[in-house]
């Protein structure tokens, strides 16, 4: 039996295969772009490694994609057949990875706690219960997690900037923004290429509206992130946020064109219908547009995949975008395929993932394309039942906030200033800058006074 690097047991053929191991969980937790071939090597090191065919079931399910399922079923497979005379912490991964192909990540992140329960210094099973968690909107419990494992980390362990990188994350959702903001700047200090700890604090200089500390922030460490993957477009449109926030739509456009949807990047390319980067397009034109900026053809290349996605269902919380841009582009007829496709998704998967598309994607999707028809008051009477529990599809609070402005300006213009009341009352309480200073909402807020 080997160890890793961070003194755990693991099955596998040799010391280099253990290596090769530690590589791959350093690249995924570190959001490098060369996983691929860490995963080759890896596997020529071993092909039977337990914990290898467990990372490329990870890896497949972490795509949110319906197409590598296949892929990630084969992985579980393998990984239960050969954790079969493994260590208990092994088996519990092939559990993990079984649980999550099967549409109950839930029950994945269970797993993942009772691993770090037990293996406090099991870094793939902390940070893949931090981003599943994160994507079933559970701050909370991302938080209990990282502060669970931390008293049993120090820097002298590799992955310790991982460690403070996901405790200032899950404490900004948490909304303790100063100690958020500590713990990133006390990761970046670490190391300065660690872009989740970016992440963090540009998320908290967003909330506290902090915009050119912001555009500060992420200009002065983007010199660092040559290997980073798609994480990096994500940090590009925080920059467009604070810029848009200061009405500059020319460099937002700049920044979406050469920054967050460069359509010129081998990273685009290789997968441009990536969650994340679906979700920064199509939720920055929609803020756009609705300000009366013209974003000129963008949206119809996002429309084109969103076509291809119809029936996918995975990430709950990219559907309504997907159906920002086949309202934006009057693909109606796509539309109601896609809506036929998620019903059908709904009615027929029998786990989290389906019951969270029914009760919760498909309203709040149903209420994007009413919005974008023209019917505003069915999609405010769609998404009012919903708006305290979208945060269950996850992403972040700065993300949600484009489903708030579609119901907001639903609101608006169907004339139900109750309801638009309502939703500033909710913004209000739930973010630190005032209404007033928000450009998604300044002009209702002067409207309701």
């Amino acid at each position: 039996m080997f160890q890793d690097v961070r003194g755990l047991e693991m099955t596998a053929a040799s010391e280099d295969a253990v290596r090769a191991f530690d590589h791959v969980v350093a690249g995924y937790v570190g959001y490098r772009t060369d996983i691929p071939q860490r995963m080759e090597a890896l596997f020529a090191a071993d092909a039977d490694c337990p914990l290898a065919h467990c990372l490329r079931g990870y890896f497949a399910m972490l795509s949110f994609k319906a197409a590598a399922l296949p892929m990630a079923r084969e992985a579980s497979e393998a990984a239960l057949r050969l954790t079969l005379e493994a260590a208990p912490r092994e088996q519990d991964h092939a559990a993990a990875l079984e649980a999550w192909v099967a549409g109950r990540p839930d029950r994945a992140t269970a797993i993942w706690q009772q691993i770090l329960d037990e293996h406090p210094h099991d870094l793939l099973a902390f940070r893949l219960a931090h981003f599943v968690n994160f994507w079933l909107g559970r701050p909370e419990v991302m938080l209990a997690s990282v502060l669970r494992a931390e008293p049993h980390w120090s820097e002298t362990l590799a992955g310790w900037g991982s460690i403070l990188g996901c405790r200032a994350f899950a404490l900004e959702e948490c909304g303790y923004y100063t100690e958020a903001e500590h713990a990133g700047r006390e990761a970046i200090r670490f190391d300065a290429t660690d872009l989740w700890a970016a992440h963090a604090v540009a998320h908290v200089l967003e909330m506290q509206g902090r915009r050119g500390e912001g555009i500060a922030w992420v200009e002065g460490l983007e010199g660092n992130w040559a290997q980073g993957n798609n994480l990096r477009h994500h940090l590009a449109w925080h920059a467009a946020m604070y810029h848009l926030e200061r009405g500059d739509d020319a460099r937002v456009l700049a920044l979406y064109d050469g920054g967050f949807r460069d359509l010129s990047s081998p990273l685009t390319q290789a997968a441009p219908d990536l969650y994340i980067d679906v979700q920064n397009a199509a939720s920055m034109l929609f803020r756009l547009t609705r300000q009366g900026v013209d974003v000129g053809n963008r949206w119809e290349e996002i429309a084109d995949l969103a076509e291809t996605r119809i029936g996918d269902c995975l990430s709950g919380f990219t559907l309504p975008h997907w159906m920002m841009a086949l309202a934006a582009t009057g693909r109606d007829q796509a539309a109601e395929r896609m809506l036929a496709a998620m019903r059908e998704f709904a009615a027929t998967e029998e786990s989290l993932v389906g019951a969270l598309t029914a009760q919760l994607a498909l309203p709040v999707t149903e209420a994007v394309l009413a919005h974008g028809r023209g019917r505003y008051a069915d999609a405010v009477r769609l998404m009012r039942p919903v708006l305290g529990e979208m945060y269950r599809l996850g992403g972040s609070h700065a993300q949600q906030d484009v489903l708030e402005q579609v119901f907001l300006d639903s609101a608006l213009k169907a004339g139900l200033t109750a309801d638009a009341r309502l939703l500033m009352e909710r913004v209000a309480g739930r973010n630190p800058v005032p209404p007033q200073r928000r450009r998604g909402y300044a002009m209702a807020a002067d409207l309701l006074h």
